[in-house]
Formats: structure tokens, sequence, C-alpha cells
């Protein structure tokens, strides 16, 4: 057998073996790692970068049957990331000054880097979600690197307070899902600690006016959600939808954004 043989075998039955990382094996980047999950022929249709909630894990967002259900029917790589430690180190987060204070936004940074050069992903078919934490984790992202992603969908979290007056890098779509509700993340936020959680309605308004999404459009009608949507003069989105429930997400709303950011049939 010669050896191009023995790694598509290996491959077949080894997830990750032929990149040296995978969903089994942390894939190490400076100052951090990832694990990922890739369609079984190597062919991703895009990816999704997902960021876990407080004390998660990389290997839970791996494990978890729904994103792993949805990265299959979609054909896209699943892409976990993992925190420097228990928890995102964010500003204004609890405990931010006795933490591990990694830059985790250029973290990401080097994870999609890493993905695209070690998987031959399409950079231009990224996209980044997170759930609670995450979500905050992915509303970090929005403001501060958002051209590395096609779109975003920050699932019942946001920024802690005090919430920024502006961001850095341009406007992107966005896809924001929260319980109305959800009692570990409001929608006004809680206090925790020394600090407090950020106000989504605050932040939505924030992003609005710093990327002019000023012309109100028709979103798909979904069960279960309510929502408004608005874009801007470059035709990014900025969707806000509530659900009447508490603090979960369903991996079909990230489909959701997926399909009318890539503009396929759902």
């Amino acid at each position: 057998m010669n050896a191009r043989v023995f790694l598509v075998i290996a491959s077949l039955f080894f997830p990750g073996f032929a990149y040296g990382c995978g969903a089994d094996t942390d894939c190490v980047v400076d100052d951090g790692f990832y694990r990922i999950l890739v369609p079984q022929d190597g062919q991703a249709n895009g990816a999704l970068v997902f960021a876990h909630g407080y004390r998660g894990s990389a290997t839970g967002t791996i494990s978890n049957k729904s994103l792993r259900a949805l990265a299959e029917k979609l054909g896209i790589a699943l892409v976990a990331i993992k925190s420097a430690d228990e928890d995102w180190t964010l500003p204004g987060a609890p405990s931010e000054s006795t933490r591990d204070n990694r830059d985790e936004v250029a973290y990401v940074g080097r994870v999609v880097e890493d993905a695209v050069a070690r998987f031959g992903l399409d950079p231009d078919r990224f996209m980044a979600a997170g759930f609670s934490a995450g979500g905050m984790m992915t509303w970090n992202l929005i403001c501060h690197d958002s051209t590395r992603f096609a779109a975003f969908v920050p699932l019942s979290g946001t920024f802690w307070r005090p919430e920024p007056d502006t961001c850095t890098t341009p406007p992107a779509s966005v896809f924001h899902y929260h319980g109305t509700t959800d009692r570990i993340v409001p929608l006004s936020g809680r206090p925790i600690a020394q600090t407090h959680q950020g106000d989504v309605p605050s932040v939505l308004y924030m992003y609005e006016t710093y990327g002019g999404y000023d012309t109100p459009v028709d979103t798909p009608k979904a069960d279960g959600l309510t929502c408004d949507a608005r874009e801007n003069a470059s035709g990014k989105r900025l969707e806000f939808c509530t659900f009447n429930g508490g603090h979960t997400f369903r991996a079909s709303y990230i489909e959701r954004a997926w399909h009318m950011t890539f503009g396929e049939a759902g």
C-alpha cells in the first residue's frame, strides 16, 4: 500500500489523521487550540466557528449532536474554539484582571488562518456564532474583526457593561437570537459579581446607528420567532429575533442565518 492510499484510508477511519488534528485531537495555534469536524470527503462548503458558553469546552462543542447534524446537513466544517480560561477574557467580564488576559479576538483570527491553511477551507465562507458567553465573544468579533467572517450569529449574549459606543471594523451581517424569558442573560442584562451584563436593545441600537442599517426589509418567517430586520447601503443585514423561551438556542437559527447569508435554499 503506498503512502497516499494509506492517508486516504486512515483519514476515513480516523478523522483528522491526515491533518495532524481534528474532532478528537487539538489543533494547536499560538496561545491556544481548537477542535474541528470536517466532512468525511474533506470537501467543506464553508465553516462555522462556534464559541462555547461559560465553563464550556471545544470538546463539548464538537460533541453537540445538534451542531454536528447541522454541519453534516450543510456540508460544512464545525470549528470549536476554546477560551483561554473557564470563560472568555472580554472587556468588563467578572474577574477580568485576574485571568489570563489573552487577546481573544486575535486568537480567533489565528484559528481561522490555521483552519484555512491546514484544511483548505474557503476563507470567504466562514460564519461565527456563539451561545451565552460565546454570544458575548461573538459580539466582540463583530465589533473588532468583522471582515474575517461573512456573517455572525450571537445567541443569548452581548457585551459586558459598559457597552461600546462604536466599533473598530466595518459593519457586518448580524443575526441575533434571544429568548424573551431568559433569566441567565436577560435582554436587559443582570449584575454578576462586580460587573453587569450589557443591554441587548442598547447594543443593537448602537450597531444599527454605527452601520447605517436604516432600511427595513422583509425577513423569512420561522415558527416561534419574531424578527425585525434592516439593511444598510452595502447590503449588510442586522436582524434581531426573539422567541418565547429562556436561555437556550436551536441549531436551526444558525441554519436560517447561513441560508440568508449565502443565498442558498433552506
